[in-house]
């Protein structure tokens, strides 16, 4: 592909689309990968959660050409990837407070083919994951360097599914830690009840529950409320809830949880937090193009 002339507009234009953003998404080193291969696999709701909610901007559109960036503006680009300066046709618009232009630029790093060339794009649908540049509506800034992703109809569906959550008014807060823990025994042995608290980024109370009667399976449920409510339950996989939870809460209790707690109850408390993160399964971040 042929370079993009340096002219001291698109030197500016590329500054501009190079600045660092202010709101982040979790880091993504990608590795080297056959860009927008003809199978696809299926979307994952804890891949894509991260970039839907980072995004103001989501589009639906199709590549009209693709510009391999050289030189000074290429810097930073990892071994094996090519710095493309690409212009998109847009289909629709997933989410954006205002509309945008019927046609849009975006920089994307992406691996190169085996022959180190970068990959073919022309008339290839995308979802984009983006922000607008300020002073420059035709322009975009993609939020993380994955936010480019071939259109399939379970991706699309998928994130119209989390950007519609994302937009609820009791959606459920961002968790940052772990608070207090405690259990109580029950009065029949292999009876209990573990209460959990969590720490979220905007101080909202979030807690788990366990309960334990004997002969009977433990249940668990999360209550996003000051007050313990009788018909909660544990949350229903590939949620926003569920989201928060599998792919926040660290893999241990910490002990500053459990300390006011003598050992027994400490190690029960222990027991019942494991149970809840098997029970929510592993927060996969595999990624699906």
């Amino acid at each position: 592909m042929a370079s993009v002339p340096k002219t001291p507009l698109f030197v500016g234009l590329l500054a501009l689309l190079l600045t660092p953003a202010t709101a982040q998404v979790r880091q993504f080193s990608p590795t080297p990968r056959p860009e927008m291969a003809t199978q696809v696999s299926a979307p994952h709701y804890a891949d894509l959660a991260p970039i839907v909610l980072a995004a103001p901007l989501i589009l639906d559109a199709t590549i009209r050409s693709a510009v391999a960036i050289n030189g000074a503006e290429a810097a930073g680009v990892e071994p094996g990837f090519i710095r493309l300066y690409v212009i998109a046709d847009v289909g629709a618009l997933i989410r954006g407070a205002q509309g945008v232009p019927p046609r849009v630029g975006y920089l994307v790093d992406l691996p190169a083919d085996s022959r180190g060339r970068a990959p073919r794009l022309k008339k290839t649908r995308v979802l984009l994951f983006a922000r607008p540049v300020a002073g420059r509506p035709d322009q975009l800034q993609l939020v993380a360097k994955d936010a480019q992703r071939r259109w399939t109809p379970a991706a699309d569906e998928l994130t119209r599914k989390i950007a519609q959550e994302t937009v609820q008014p009791n959606q459920p807060p961002e968790i940052i830690g772990v608070g207090n823990a405690f259990h109580v025994p029950g009065s029949l042995p292999g009876e209990g009840e573990t209460q959990i608290f969590l720490s979220t980024k905007d101080g909202r109370p979030v807690s788990l529950d366990i309960l334990r009667r004997p002969g009977e399976e433990p249940r668990w449920s999360v209550s996003l409320s000051d007050i313990t409510d009788s018909a909660a339950q544990a949350p229903a996989p590939d949620t926003l809830l569920w989201y928060r939870l599998a792919c926040s809460l660290p893999a241990q209790l910490p002990d500053s949880s459990v300390s006011a707690s003598d050992p027994s109850d400490a190690a029960k408390a222990r027991e019942d937090y494991q149970f809840v993160l098997r029970s929510l399964g592993p927060c996969d971040t595999r990624k699906s193009y």
